[in-house]
C-alpha cells in the first residue's frame, strides 16, 4: 500500500469510530438534543483534518506553531470533539460527558486551549471572520501555521460571512482555508426554501479565492485539497459537498435530526448499520 493510500485508509478508519463515537455522546446527552445530523456531515473533513493534515501537539497543546481550527457552525461540534478525542487531546472518559452539568464539553464549544479546543463559537456568521483575525495575527509574528474554518451553508446567508471574504482576498490570506459543509439543508428547512446561496464556489470565486469543490465524504479528495500548502497569495475555499447526518440510513438527508434526541432502539440500529 502507498503512503497515500495509507494514510487514506487511516482517516476512513478514523471518521468510522468518530461516527460511532458521537453516536455514543448523543445517546449519553441525556435526553437533550446533540445535533447530530451536522455533526455527521462534517466527521470525514475534521478526521482528514485532525488526522492527516493539521499541525497539532496534544502533549504541547499551545505550542505556538500549531496549526488552528475554527468550527463556525459551532452546533456540529461533535463533530469536532470526536477529532479532538481521537488526536490526544481529550480522553475518552471525558468525551462521554458530553453536555453533563459541570463538563466543559458543551452543546457548542468553548475555548479551552490545554483541550485543543481554540475558540468558543455558537452564533453563525462569526468563524471566518474569527479566521481572518488569526491569519493576520500569523503574518504580523512571522508564522506560517494554517487557520482552518469550517462552516455551514445555511450559514451563509449571514452578510458577515460576505464581508469576511472579501477582507480575506482583500488581505490575500493565504494561509486561510474555509470549507463549506455543503448540505443543502438548515435548523428549518431546505436552503433552497429559506434563502437560496445559489452557486457557492462561484460566489467565492467572485470574491476573490481559490475554490475547490468536491465530495466532502471522499477522505482521498479532502486529503489532496487541503494537504499542500497554498502557493498562491489567495485565500482557499472547499465547497465540500455532503449529506446532513451522513452515516446511517434513519439520519441522512432528515432534517428532523437537526436537533433531535437519539434513542436507545435508534442507537442500536446505528450500530448494526456501522457494523454492517
Amino acid at each position: 500500500m502507498s503512503d497515500r493510500a495509507s494514510i487514506v485508509a487511516g482517516i476512513e478508519a478514523m471518521a468510522k469510530r468518530m461516527r460511532k463515537t458521537a453516536l455514543d455522546g448523543a445517546l449519553g446527552a441525556g435526553g437533550k438534543s446533540a445535533h447530530i445530523g451536522g455533526a455527521l456531515s462534517i466527521v470525514d473533513i475534521t478526521a482528514t483534518l485532525f488526522g492527516a493534515v493539521m499541525r497539532l501537539d496534544p502533549k504541547n497543546p499551545e505550542w505556538p506553531d500549531r496549526d488552528r481550527f475554527i468550527l463556525s457552525k459551532g452546533h456540529g461540534v461533535l463533530g469536532y470533539y470526536t477529532a479532538l478525542a481521537e488526536a490526544g487531546f481529550i480522553p475518552m472518559d471525558e468525551l462521554m460527558k458530553f453536555e453533563e452539568t459541570g463538563s466543559y464539553l458543551l452543546g457548542h464549544p468553548v475555548m479551552n486551549r490545554p483541550k485543543g479546543i481554540e475558540f468558543s463559537n455558537g452564533s453563525l456568521g462569526m468563524g471566518l471572520s474569527l479566521g481572518i483575525g488569526v491569519s493576520i495575527s500569523a503574518r504580523r509574528r512571522n508564522q506560517d501555521f494554517r487557520v482552518f474554518v469550517v462552516m455551514g451553508d445555511g450559514e451563509c446567508n449571514e452578510g458577515s460571512v460576505w464581508e469576511a471574504a472579501m477582507a480575506a482576498a482583500h488581505f490575500k490570506l493565504k494561509n486561510l482555508v474555509a470549507i463549506i459543509d455543503r448540505n443543502n439543508l438548515q435548523q428549518t428547512g431546505t436552503n433552497a426554501d429559506i434563502m437560496s446561496i445559489g452557486d457557492v464556489a462561484a460566489k467565492f470565486t467572485s470574491f476573490g479565492w481559490r475554490v475547490i469543490e468536491l465530495n466532502g465524504h471522499d477522505a482521498g479528495a479532502l486529503f489532496d485539497a487541503l494537504n499542500p500548502r497554498n502557493t498562491t497569495d489567495q485565500p482557499l475555499a472547499i465547497v465540500a459537498h455532503t449529506v446532513k447526518g451522513k452515516g446511517f440510513s434513519f439520519t441522512e438527508n432528515n432534517n428532523d435530526w437537526h436537533h433531535a434526541v437519539l434513542t436507545r432502539s435508534q442507537f442500536d440500529t446505528a450500530m448494526q448499520e456501522l457494523n454492517g
